[in-house]
């Protein structure tokens, strides 16, 4: 006799969902969406289970914000209100570009005990488990975005573009984490263990998190610094959150800022999805 499936732990529903999904003979477009969108949950699922990981979203960006407007804001730019000003749309993606390594790391873990092994050999449509556990994190993307942002307000940051440009502004975020996030996706599934994908990753992002326009503006840099801050990622994706968070809108600003993503999508996407399929 089967059991009653009223009062069912969140966590058996989401098995009970995938398993349902896995059950059918051949995935179709519905299924796929919905092979995702279980996958997804499983993400939001699994941040509940272990809150740790909240932390490089609730501490991390809040020291940043605070420690650096008042200890360097008079210095840098008069005052630490002028300084907020400038420095906040930059820990807002430095904040994302952090948060983003988690994709890997969780996956890695993953992949370590065996449990895509078993995911791959399911009739799932192929990208379900990378696609769903990427927009899964855009929860903590978002998350981590209205924390920076509530602290600058209670400091006193401003923002002149309205609703719209906040709103803009966390969609360009999860955007770009997006497409950087193919970047870790891959490195998880090359190299071996989590605490050495996580001393890599670590290795790639601070060189383009530090070498941009985040703390300084770039022409206060030696000119051969300058010209390569000027074309980081990070640089073009921080100027594009400055305008829109003050102006609303910045339509060659957005532009120059999802070039990165759009380009790691396109290329990064094949390639994970090629590692993933191929015996690890």
């Amino acid at each position: 006799m089967n059991a009653p499936r009223h009062g069912l732990h969140p966590r058996q529903k989401a098995r009970q969902a995938l398993e349902r999904i896995v059950a059918q003979p051949s995935p179709v477009p519905a299924g796929a969406t919905a092979q995702v969108g279980t996958f997804a949950l499983r993400t939001l699922l699994r941040l509940r289970r272990e809150p740790e990981q909240l932390f490089d979203i609730l501490v991390t960006p809040v020291m940043f914000v605070v420690i650096f407007t008042y200890l360097f804001g008079g210095a840098l730019a008069g005052s630490p209100a002028a300084y907020l000003q400038f420095l906040l749309p930059g820990i807002l993606v430095q904040t994302m570009v952090f948060t983003t390594i988690h994709t890997g790391v969780n996956l890695n873990t993953d992949l370590s005990k065996g449990v895509y092994d078993r995911f791959r050999s399911m009739p799932l449509w192929a990208p379900a488990p990378i696609v769903g556990a990427m927009l899964g994190d855009t929860l903590r993307y978002t998350i981590a975005a209205v924390i920076v942002f509530a602290i600058g307000f209670v400091m006193g940051f401003r923002a002149e573009g309205g609703l719209s440009g906040l709103l803009l502004s966390v969609l360009l975020l999860n955007l770009f984490a997006f497409g950087l996030g193919w970047i870790f996706i891959a490195m998880a599934l090359v190299i071996r263990t989590p605490a050495t994908l996580m001393n890599m990753s670590w290795l790639l992002v601070m060189p383009v998190t530090f070498a941009s326009n985040i703390y300084v503006h770039a022409d206060t840099m030696p000119p051969w610094l300058s010209a390569i801050v000027a074309v980081n990622p990070v640089t073009l994706l921080v100027t594009a959150l400055r305008t829109v968070l003050q102006d609303g809108t910045a339509p060659l600003e957005i532009a120059l800022a999802l070039i990165a993503p759009l380009a790691l999508t396109v290329v990064g996407a094949p390639l994970v999805m090629r590692l993933y399929r191929r015996e690890r």
